[in-house]
């Protein structure tokens, strides 16, 4: 189990081990999971399942979809409220909270505004959530593409939920079966282009700190950056989480860190400035360590004027079945660790903490 550079307590684990391999390297897989998700609540999964070209293609689509007018974007319109979280949202409609909620700490939470636009898709034949698609002749073959994806990501997810199953001896068949897919969300994000001084000033934010709602999130990234992960023993304190080649980013969630007793952490992150680029401009002759005599490198953040490039990323949110009332797991209480938290459905945390992030 590697760590990666910009983030040293986010684990690297070889997932095929666990998909692929006999029972012992399934527990040994399955135990590199359960110690991540118990350090920092991330873990990047390589060899997960998914073709690279496959992920290359959603991004292809992404990029696709955010290029569309606004006219013809707003054809697949997100509802006003949150209770139905499916369809395009424009700059401005969403805000990103942290646990608010009364009015007025998300009205002050609100005079940052997030600066992104999103789309949103779910189980394909979802009563509860239907999607809601662009007509077919304005993007041809996004939905049939979108679908496919969102199959491929759910496969993943119940694959992870059973090596949490073994990781905390739940008997056969274990985590899976509490989802339905019904909760599941495949996200597409866009991130315009934006002033560098904005974001370190505070005048705009790409999405405040927060941790997610659900159980499970797997996160596909760009190059771009800005992702960053809070230090859970040092609050406050951010470290990037960027992007690793071919490798999936996945974090546990607010109802799992109750299902779990907080065994697994559900972590603060944040989208923000991304880490120092530069650009090297270079003077005559080649030096002894292989350099140009005379090139400088230069931060590009610190150039006037710098702009931060659009970013997209691809995040698909996993939640328990809507009637799952979540409440500490057997084995992860007992006399010397009670029960933190009150029974609560999936379908209940998930609409509350939707309305504090569409409230007007």
């Amino acid at each position: 189990m590697a760590r990666t550079n910009d983030t040293p307590n986010i684990p690297i684990v070889n997932f095929s081990a666990f998909v692929n391999g006999v029972k012992e390297e399934q527990e040994r897989v399955a135990r590199q999971i359960d110690d991540a998700f118990r350090e920092v609540g991330f873990v990047y999964l390589k060899h997960h399942g998914i073709p690279k070209e496959k992920v290359e293609e959603c991004f292809s689509w992404s990029k696709k979809f955010f290029a569309l007018p606004m006219e013809t974007k707003m054809l697949a319109p997100h509802p006003p409220s949150g209770a139905h979280h499916r369809g395009y949202s424009a700059p401005g409609l969403e805000k990103v909270t942290q646990h608010q909620y009364e009015k007025d700490e998300i009205a002050r939470s609100r005079e940052v505004p997030d600066y992104k636009e999103s789309y949103e898709s779910g189980n394909v034949n979802d009563e509860a959530q239907p999607n809601i698609w662009l007509p077919e002749d304005k993007l041809p073959g996004f939905r049939t593409f979108m679908e496919s994806y969102f199959e491929d990501c759910a496969t993943l997810i119940h694959r992870i939920l059973d090596a949490l199953s073994i990781a905390l001896s739940v008997p056969p068949p274990g985590l899976s079966p509490t989802h339905s897919r019904s909760l599941f969300q495949l996200r597409l994000l866009h991130y315009p282009s934006i002033d560098a001084e904005q974001l370190k000033n505070e005048k705009r934010s790409r999405i405040n700190a927060h941790s997610d709602f659900g159980t499970m999130t797997l996160l596909f990234q760009d190059d771009v950056g800005g992702l960053e992960v809070e230090d859970p023993e040092h609050p406050g304190n951010f470290s990037h989480a960027g992007p690793i080649e071919d490798a999936v980013l996945v974090n546990i969630g607010d109802l799992m860190m109750r299902w779990s007793n907080d065994r697994w952490r559900s972590t603060v992150h944040r989208v923000g400035l991304p880490p120092p680029k530069t650009v090297t401009i270079p003077g005559p002759g080649v030096n002894t360590e292989g350099h140009r005599n005379g090139e400088k490198v230069v931060p590009l953040e610190n150039e006037n004027g710098a702009v931060v490039p659009d970013r997209y990323s691809i995040p698909f949110f996993a939640t328990a079945d809507m009637d799952t009332v979540i409440e500490a797991l057997p084995g992860t209480w007992g006399k010397d660790k009670p029960k933190k938290y009150e029974p609560v459905t999936a379908w209940g945390y998930v609409q509350m903490r939707m309305a504090m992030t569409y409230e007007e």
